[in-house]
């Protein structure tokens, strides 16, 4: 089975430029230093699966003329990673049926909190997303591809990544356990957290984004959830020729 991943946005929280800063990355001509706010889409079987919706969800489904959503995975539910989710409405209405969604509990009980209006399923001036929640405890199956839940500590919240096939998209930790660093060893590709060189509470940095591909020794890296502490160009000529850091609209294929 063929996989086409695309990285529908590689930045973090706040997006690259940053409103109102004037440092060079901000003001960097470089497409790919334009960063919104992270997820992938995964197209295969004629099926289209996404990984988290942030506030930029529309505008990525645009660029990448998203016509399907067949389902959503949820790595968490910080507002940059959900605030998309009401934009699933197109989708219910060209498929005309409920998009499923899954995450761990503490993801699908942040959705409640936020989404409320969608949950509760009596919004009195209709036009709200049509979703069907469903808990993460185990791997998945969706249209012929697993899922294997990759357990990570973004500061004090759990956070799930995803392993699918060879591949594997993590993304918002500081803390990486030895079980979940058992379940990632030799795939041809993981996506790592690598916001900055400065140190963050809950979010790795670049030199220890590295150390993790030392530790679980991937064919290929990719680095995401990026400030705007790192200039594309710059930053990729300091890494290992197996380490880039994605962008906005970068594509992978690869056989499942």
């Amino acid at each position: 089975m063929r996989v086409e991943l695309t990285v529908l946005g590689s930045g973090t929280s706040m997006g690259v430029p940053v409103m109102g800063c004037r440092c060079h990355v901000c003001r960097s001509s470089d497409p790919r230093d334009k960063r919104t706010r992270p997820s992938i889409l995964l197209r295969y079987n004629d099926r289209a699966v996404v990984i988290d919706t942030g506030p930029d969800f529309r505008q990525q489904a645009i660029r990448e003329d998203l016509d399907r959503l067949d389902a959503i995975l949820y790595t968490h539910a910080h507002a940059d990673h959900i605030l998309g989710l009401d934009d699933v409405r197109p989708f219910n209405m060209m498929g005309a049926h409920v998009v499923p969604i899954y995450g761990n509990r503490p993801a699908l009980d942040g959705l409640r909190r936020v989404f409320k209006y969608i949950f509760d399923g009596n919004y009195p001036w209709g036009g709200v997303s049509l979703i069907k929640d469903h808990l993460i405890t185990g791997p998945i199956e969706l249209f012929g591809l697993e899922f294997t839940p990759i357990r990570v500590m973004h500061g004090y919240l759990e956070v799930i990544g995803f392993k699918f096939g060879k591949v594997a998209y993590l993304t918002d930790y500081n803390e990486f356990p030895d079980a979940s660093a058992r379940q990632l060893r030799g795939l041809d590709v993981i996506f790592f957290d690598a916001l900055r060189h400065m140190a963050h509470p809950t979010h790795q940095t670049v030199a220890q984004a590295l150390s993790e591909v030392d530790r679980l020794s991937p064919k290929r890296a990719f680095f995401t959830h990026i400030a705007h502490d790192l200039n594309h160009e710059e930053t990729d000529a300091t890494l290992p020729d197996h380490v880039r850091l994605c962008y906005d609209g970068m594509k992978l294929e690869f056989d499942c």
